[in-house]
């Protein structure tokens, strides 16, 4: 006769206990004692495999963001100037970790839940609600089709709501009202809405020709007084609306020859060193044209101007100077990069001719006496090999202090050329070996030493690509404040070495999804 089913559930969770005891009962007492030893043994290796599995492997940063991305994703929080919404956690896992396509996934993914929310949002007249998802659509990657699709839809819905005869009267009288162009109701931006949904309206295209020759005739104005921002931007908005327009050719010629113009005053003043002069006009070029390589480097050129004259000043203990050019760069821009180490050194310099009792060494035979005696402990020293160190007994340390008691003297000059070789043995030493630091303290003895400013910057620049180096490798390994003081570091050397502002923006996207 069969046995009823089993429906106990405390004797079916027995039974595989049953099924390990039953061939061990079998056994004899010495050998049940060894193999249940094996067994406990077994399982607590396999336990403890398990602690380190998730102590030695636990979930990366990166990795972690990308699952709050997911969820935030799941939840439509889309985007979020806190940095909690999807694309923004997404583009901080890509910043972590650019070598896995998981996050650059996911952020297409917010690109379609935008598309499809914008959608949703046109079809309920949410107008102004639509057109943020389909801004946030068009950062993202996402089909082209569909995004001019929904973008025609918008701009069908907003004129069938407002009527299109209604917005050419509108615009027209902003038009001779004189609001050209600008957010709300405009003439260029009502004619512009209108031709969206009819190409072909005749109305809307003279409207718009005319709105646009008042533009470019602000624009020549903007130019006589000097303001290239200004007319730019101008010209940049009526090249948008209308690239074919007949003026613009002859408009953009007469910004080209003010924008060069400046360029000349500007660099004229550089050379001079009307160095507040200089930076205006090459910063207005450049607003003007954004791309001008001139431009650029004039201003990376003005500030590096600002800083090098407080260190050249302070090394020559020429103080009031110093400080006076200390304070213009500070009026200029106070977060310029190099201007901290600036006054590092004329304190420094400071703190080195109080410590020897100020100038006018050379005019008494035991200040020369002390000058000479000075240099030939420098020889001496660097001939040991004691460059930068030890401090106080350094050559480098026994030529400043002949120059804070003899700033000016051709010997002591003649003693800082004979040591500037050696600082720069001492730099390539330091970058071949990679002591970073070091490398720094040989650049900074090169340049107090008078090394010739197109030299000191190429040295600069290679320093400085070594800092972006060792912050890559800082950042990949998920250490973004030893990121960042590489950063810093590369920074302060170069502000415009090669990818320092691309890798400052990946800097800053980790550093926000920590926070």
């Amino acid at each position: 006769m069969p046995h009823p089913p089993d429906t106990d559930p405390t004797r079916r969770s027995a039974r595989p206990v049953e099924a390990i005891l039953d061939p061990l009962r079998r056994l004899s007492r010495s050998q049940r004692a060894w193999a249940l030893s094996l067994s406990f043994g077994l399982l607590a290796a396999l336990g403890m495999a398990a602690l380190f599995s998730d102590g030695l492997w636990p979930e990366t940063r990166a990795q972690q963001l990308r699952r709050e991305a997911a969820e935030a994703l799941a939840r439509g929080h889309l985007t979020a100037p806190d940095g909690s919404g999807a694309r923004e956690l997404y583009e901080a896992a890509l910043a972590l970790d650019p070598d896995r396509p998981d996050a650059r996934d996911g952020l297409t993914l917010v690109g379609h839940a935008a598309l499809a929310r914008a959608d949703a949002q046109i079809d309920a007249g949410q107008f102004a609600q639509a057109r943020q998802s389909l801004a946030l659509a068009r950062a993202m990657t996402v089909p082209q089709p569909r995004l001019v699709e929904l973008e025609t839809r918008l701009h069908r819905r907003e004129l069938g709501d407002a009527g299109v005869e209604r917005l050419l009267d509108v615009a027209d009288a902003a038009r001779r009202g004189g609001r050209l162009d600008g957010e709300g109701y405009t003439a260029l931006r009502l004619y512009q809405r209108v031709l969206a949904l009819e190409p072909d309206n005749v109305r809307a295209l003279e409207g718009r020709e005319d709105t646009l020759s008042e533009l470019l005739a602000q624009s020549r104005s903007m130019l006589e007084r000097g303001a290239l921002t200004d007319a730019a931007a101008v010209q940049r908005r009526v090249a948008q609306a209308d690239a074919g327009h007949v003026e613009l050719p002859e408009a953009r010629a007469a910004l080209a020859a003010a924008v060069d113009a400046r360029l000349s005053r500007a660099e004229a003043d550089l050379q001079r060193g009307r160095l507040a002069e200089a930076l205006a006009g090459f910063r207005a070029a450049l607003d003007a044209r954004p791309d001008d390589v001139r431009a650029t480097s004039g201003v990376r050129r003005s500030l590096q101007a600002y800083v090098r004259r407080v260190v050249e000043l302070a090394a020559d203990f020429r103080f009031s100077e110093a400080e006076a050019a200390l304070a213009q760069a500070v009026a200029v821009d106070p977060d310029m990069a190099g201007l901290e180490e600036a006054r590092r050194r004329l304190a420094a310099a400071r703190a080195t001719q109080a410590r020897l009792g100020g100038q006018g060494a050379t005019q008494t035979a035991a200040g020369r006496g002390r000058i000479r005696a000075l240099l030939e402990e420098a020889a001496r020293a660097r001939d040991r090999g004691d460059l930068l160190t030890p401090p106080g007994e350094s050559a480098f340390d026994k030529i400043a202090a002949a120059r804070a008691l003899a700033p000016r003297d051709a010997e002591v000059r003649e003693a800082a050329d004979a040591l500037l070789p050696a600082a720069q043995s001492c730099f390539e030493d330091a970058l071949r070996e990679n002591r970073l630091i070091g490398a720094g303290a040989c650049l900074e003895a090169r340049e107090a030493l008078g090394e010739p400013r197109g030299t000191a910057l190429a040295a600069r620049r290679r320093l400085a690509q070594r800092w972006l180096a060792v912050g890559e490798e800082r950042l990949g390994a998920s250490e973004i404040t030893a990121a960042q003081r590489a950063l810093d570091q590369a920074r302060t050397l170069d502000p415009d070495a090669d990818g320092v502002e691309a890798f400052a923006r990946r800097v800053e996207a980790a550093s926000a999804a920590l926070d």
